[in-house]
């Protein structure tokens, strides 16, 4: 798809194109937005509805210049446009986008809105005073993954052992396979850890996948890119799969558990706001989610033959009927 045609489709709305020009007058902001395919519809939304919340009408005093890479390994050339675009500030959505976001900015401020430790990877000095031109909003919670296997223990009972999707190039590959391991050996269960290194290696992951009756898909970006290719081949493969995306249960996934990132990317907007009124990055804390979701695509359940325990439905925020 063209990237005028992207645009256009993403925003809903045939005028966002023409207002870009707009852009050179004054008082009109350019932010950047930065991502591994298409953002969900709830990302986008929620920042739009943010910035809306802060008095921002789009066309009138910010457009918005996307900036799509199809996979991980284009993300630092798309950041690297966007930094040739003049562009007043850049969100980095997704874990793929954070580092070259920050790599290629240079005195641009970044927002992120990703699943990553930004202390451990060297992005921030601490979370209270991020020390640099980066901040922005981290969905990492501690007991995240540890509630995950819990959930599908609880479906499965009998579960001895799962597979670990992880992004092999990740910045939190390695961490997650670390908290991965600790969950799994408190609940006795037996990881299987398969990393892609492409999306092509997709066929060839669950092909290779033995005796796992469960797939456990690590927060990405590019994961999310593949959300109806994942369930496409865990349904084919008769995997219960859980992620902590609601839109990967809207794609075909059984189950999701974490944080709305429709709500962190409504609360980024304020952070772009503080900033493009002169506030310095450096001085606005990262913050951590404050609102979980559990989703439950009952179709896929009935489709893999399981019995959902009535204790998990009504747990459940979302049922996809």
């Amino acid at each position: 798809m063209r990237r005028r045609d992207f645009i256009r489709a993403l925003a809903g709305s045939a005028s966002l194109w023409p207002l870009a020009a707009l852009a050179q007058q004054a008082g009109i902001r350019r932010i950047g937005f930065l991502r591994v395919g298409p953002p969900p519809a709830a990302f986008i939304g929620g920042f739009q509805k943010g910035l809306r919340e802060q008095g921002l009408v789009e066309g009138q005093h910010f457009v918005i210049e996307y900036a799509i890479a199809q996979n991980s390994a284009q993300v630092s050339k798309a950041a690297t446009e966007l930094v040739d675009r003049r562009v007043d500030i850049i969100i980095a959505s997704g874990t793929p986008s954070v580092l070259p976001a920050a790599n290629a900015a240079g005195q641009i401020p970044v927002v992120f809105v990703a699943t990553l430790d930004p202390v451990a990877t060297g992005l921030v000095t601490s979370l209270a005073r991020p020390g640099r031109n980066v901040t922005g909003m981290t969905s990492i919670s501690g007991d995240l993954i540890a509630k995950r296997l819990e959930l599908v223990r609880e479906l499965l009972p009998k579960l001895t052992k799962v597979a670990i999707l992880v992004r092999e190039a990740s910045p939190t590959a390695a961490q997650y396979v670390h908290e991965s391991q600790a969950a799994a050996r408190n609940l006795g269960i037996e990881l299987q850890i398969v990393s892609e290194r492409d999306p092509s290696d997709l066929d060839g992951i669950f092909a290779a996948l033995q005796g796992s009756s469960a797939l456990v898909v690590a927060d990405d970006a590019e994961f999310t890119a593949g959300r109806a290719r994942i369930a496409e081949l865990a349904l084919k493969s008769r995997l219960p799969t859980i992620s902590g995306l609601k839109e990967m249960v809207e794609a075909g996934g059984l189950l999701a558990y974490g944080a709305s990132f429709g709500e962190l990317y409504r609360r980024a907007a304020s952070h772009v706001y503080k900033i493009l009124q002169g506030v310095n990055p450096a001085d606005l804390p990262v913050e951590q989610p404050a609102k979980f979701e559990f989703v439950l695509n009952m179709r896929t359940a009935k489709a893999l033959g399981l019995t959902v325990p009535p204790t998990l439905l009504a747990r459940a925020d979302v049922i996809i009927e």
